[in-house]
């Protein structure tokens, strides 16, 4: 199959004015941050609408201490600042600004922190695993492999590639290491991403090129992963105060 993009090469500010010079009825139609076929309806609204509400804990992932409740998982995005403080209680929202950084979609609880920043976040935000890796060509890049003397089998090699995560312009640098049958693989990013969550496609691009050479998708375990760091590190902090859980 092949596809075609006819206005790919332009600039957005470009397109406005060729429809300017058209007069196309959508001329001055605003730019949509959002989706534009929901008009005028709250964007929580519509999801009320189809998924109802199904409240639970808004906890804060440093201490574990529980500082709000929200209305369900779906209306929180990983990354999130605005609209946090309308779900926490009134003496946490003072010392904002928060963050969603996880959500636990077995207990119902949304993990937020105002120290999004620090140490204690740098593996959540820049290492995690893709699974569903698919390639353009159907098979993994040459650069990602190599073969063993003893028979077809091949063992992967740990490689830089350009990366988009999510929508949007940015290009982000890392390394990519596929494991066992090539379907999965391991990732770190150079530099920390601000709303890596399960779900989210990863597009792989050759190093300092605009050649796409596959995508995958981050798997749950990252969440998983984060939880099980979240936990070990309150047990840490409760073992150096000297508090009984």
């Amino acid at each position: 199959a092949k596809v075609i993009f006819p206005i790919g090469n332009y600039q957005k500010s470009e397109v406005r004015e060729l429809a300017a010079h058209f007069q196309l009825p959508n001329r001055d139609r605003p730019d949509s941050q959002g989706l534009c076929f929901l008009g005028k309806v709250r964007f929580d609204d519509f999801l009320a609408s189809y998924l109802g509400n199904r409240p639970g804990d808004v906890v804060d992932a440093l201490d574990g201490e529980t500082i709000g409740r929200h209305n369900g998982l779906w209306y929180h995005t990983v990354g999130q600042r605005k609209g946090i403080g309308k779900v926490l209680n009134p003496l946490a929202t003072a010392k904002g600004p928060w963050y969603v950084v996880a959500k636990d979609q077995k207990r119902d609880i949304v993990y937020v922190s105002n120290r999004y920043e620090e140490e204690d976040f740098a593996r959540a935000r820049s290492e995690f695993e893709v699974e569903d890796v698919k390639w353009i060509s159907d098979e993994p890049p040459a650069a990602l492999c190599q073969s063993l003397a003893d028979g077809p089998e091949k063992r992967w090699k740990e490689v830089r590639v350009d990366m988009k995560i999510r929508h949007g312009p940015r290009i982000v640098q890392g390394t990519l290491l596929l494991k066992e049958d090539g379907s999965t693989g391991n990732i770190t990013l150079e530099k920390k991403d601000g709303g890596l969550a399960p779900g989210q496609y990863v597009v792989f691009y050759e190093l300092g090129t605009d050649e796409c050479l596959g995508a995958g998708v981050i798997s749950e375990k990252h969440w998983a992963q984060f939880l099980q760091n979240y936990e070990e590190l309150l047990a840490g902090k409760v073992k150096e105060s000297g508090v009984v859980a």
